[in-house]
């Protein structure tokens, strides 16, 4: 059938704007309103029933949750507000989804509005003298800077900036709305001709072709101790059901990146946690013993790899099968045997499918006795009556209370550091953490951006008493919106990272967060004992109403020291 366009009649620019979000199948978005970007939320109040829009305190709140919302539904998250403060604010979770290739959008503008670009107008980012170079700027951030200078370019340039957010390796992608084109219409006659978003969205990605799959398969069917790295790449690709498929029928152990934690439920009797510099001893053994390494959706980058600890992953004496969409990534930091491009879903099914009677792994012998020399999220320090409550304490007691369907998100400091290490996920997509970027103030507005997708399930963001100073003001908005999360901070009264780094300057008043919390209409509870901990908590996840802060007292004994690897100190 011959293709339509995507407008009978002339149509408002921000209108237009709208249906392609609505046709790309996004139904939430985020920002504040401001400068040209202000049509588009005027519009979008047009679009209740099918796009809802969340309006924040602030920049760096909604591009977090932009960012979540595009790792969790392979949809891009779309940010929408003022160019300079899309750029300064917005850059935590722009980062993050560059780094860790979450598709995103960025819909701001150069604040051109005055018409007088070359006189240095007010705010202007045209890159003119006296101005700002929003473009340039963008550029260094993320994945395309799309440049709209007329109407149906606006609405084209979204179609547009949508395809390259989806394609090959996801990531952000920002669209400049010059005012002049947000103003005017768009109808069947605009040039470029405008034709439904569906035309402009990518095809899926092709697994990795046939013959270096049988290759690979037969090398990874012929291997001893085979191990399987999986990171975020299964995430984006949604892969978590082929990665646990591929895992058993090989028989082999699975660990995880940093950023690939809770791509397998670490209570699966082949999983093994998170290996590298902050992993757990038994997934670093592990690694470190294979002699086929099948890597999925990793960059294995230098912190994943202990700093490339040769005692870890070694070419020399380990054969290496890296599977990844994008061809820059595979084999990039280490040489590998078998390089498979492709989605990881549809090539770990055609693995799977290649094993035939699958491998000699006897990966859960090797994972059951891994656990028993190392242990397995099991410190003795879960138990610990001690006041301060020791961090292992809380996480203990968190893990039972949110059930196996929760959600955690995790900020950045030693909290992320000892969730990364201790926390035993749950299930297949349990766990987010900023590990691309790894700002501060994460927690609270990913937690939000979790609970919008996944509104049926249990959601916590943990936080630092640093990070939650700095996002607390994500919680009026989820009293405004109705968004029951809740939110652990491990109070210390201390940038602990940076205490225990050796610096006497980064401590803090003792402020009382969930009566801060209790102003701002949520429920808040402060735990001194942890005899009341897991009573506190276990009320906070059955509150379905209000969003609940957990304020707990926690001890500066253990520190990121006594998690780090010995093989980053080798």
């Amino acid at each position: 059938m011959p293709t339509q366009r995507i407008l009978t009649t002339p149509t408002p620019v921000p209108e237009a704007i709208a249906t392609v979000l609505a046709e790309a199948g996004i139904d939430t978005v985020f920002g504040v309103p401001g400068g040209e970007t202000g049509r588009i939320f005027t519009a979008l109040e047009k679009y209740r029933d099918s796009i809802r829009t969340i309006v924040v305190r602030q920049e760096s709140l909604a591009s977090a949750m932009a960012e979540v919302y595009g790792r969790l539904t392979g949809r891009p998250g779309v940010l929408i507000g003022q160019g300079p403060w899309v750029l300064g604010y917005g850059v935590i979770g722009t980062l993050e989804a560059h780094l860790s290739s979450s598709p995103m959008l960025l819909l701001t503008d150069f604040s051109d509005g005055a018409g007088l670009t070359q006189h240095g107008s007010y705010q202007t980012g045209t890159g003119e003298y006296g101005n700002w170079d929003a473009r340039q700027s963008f550029a260094g951030i993320t994945k395309e800077v799309v440049d709209a200078r007329g109407p149906a370019e606006a609405v084209h340039g979204t179609q547009l900036a949508i395809r390259h957010a989806l394609t090959g390796q996801r990531g952000p992608v920002a669209v400049l709305y010059s005012g002049a084109a947000l103003r005017g219409d768009v109808g069947p006659e605009s040039r470029p001709r405008l034709y439904p978003t569906a035309g402009y969205l990518p095809q899926p990605s092709p697994p990795a072709s046939a013959e270096r799959v049988e290759a690979a398969a037969a090398a990874v069917a012929s291997a001893h101790r085979p191990v399987v790295i999986a990171g975020n790449g299964v995430r984006i690709a949604r892969a978590e059901d082929a990665l646990r498929r591929f895992a058993e029928t090989l028989g082999a152990p699975v660990v995880t990146s940093p950023s690939g934690k809770g791509c397998i439920a670490e209570t699966h009797d082949l999983a093994l946690g998170v290996y590298g510099t902050f992993g757990t001893e038994a997934a670093n053994a592990a690694v470190g013993g294979a002699d086929t390494v099948i890597a999925v959706g990793t960059k294995l980058s230098s912190g994943d790899t202990a700093m490339e600890n040769p005692a870890l992953l070694d070419p020399e004496r380990q054969t290496l099968v890296h599977v990844d969409v994008e061809p820059l990534n595979a084999g990039r930091s280490f040489p590998s045997e078998h390089v498979l491009l492709g989605d990881a879903a549809a090539t770990l099914d055609r693995l799977t499918e290649a094993l035939g009677g699958g491998g000699t792994g006897g990966g859960r012998e090797r994972v059951a006795e891994l656990r028993e020399r190392h242990g397995h999220f099991d410190h003795p320090a879960a138990a610990s009556g001690a006041v301060p409550i020791m961090p292992q304490r809380l996480i203990a007691e968190l893990s039972r209370a949110i059930g196996d369907d929760g959600i955690v998100t995790c900020d950045a400091g030693e909290n992320r550091i000892f969730m990364t290490h201790y926390y035993r996920t749950p299930n297949a997509g349990g766990f987010l953490q900023a590990a691309g970027i790894g700002p501060m103030g994460y927690a609270i507005p990913s937690a939000l951006g979790a609970k919008l997708v996944h509104p049926g399930r249990r959601v916590a963001a943990v936080t630092g008493d640093g990070g939650f100073a700095m996002t607390m003001n994500g919680l009026m908005t989820a009293v405004e919106h109705g968004i029951p999360i809740v939110t652990v901070v491990f109070n210390n009264a201390a940038l602990g990272w940076v205490v225990h780094g050796g610096s006497s300057v980064s401590h803090f008043n003792d402020f009382d967060h969930a009566a801060i919390a209790r102003s701002m209409g949520c429920r808040g509870v402060r735990v001194d004992d942890p005899a009341h901990l897991g009573d506190a908590l276990r009320e906070a996840f059955a509150e379905d109403a209000l969003p609940t802060v957990v304020d707990v007292r926690i001890s500066m004994e253990t520190s990121f020291r006594d998690v780090t690897s010995p093989l980053v100190r080798a």
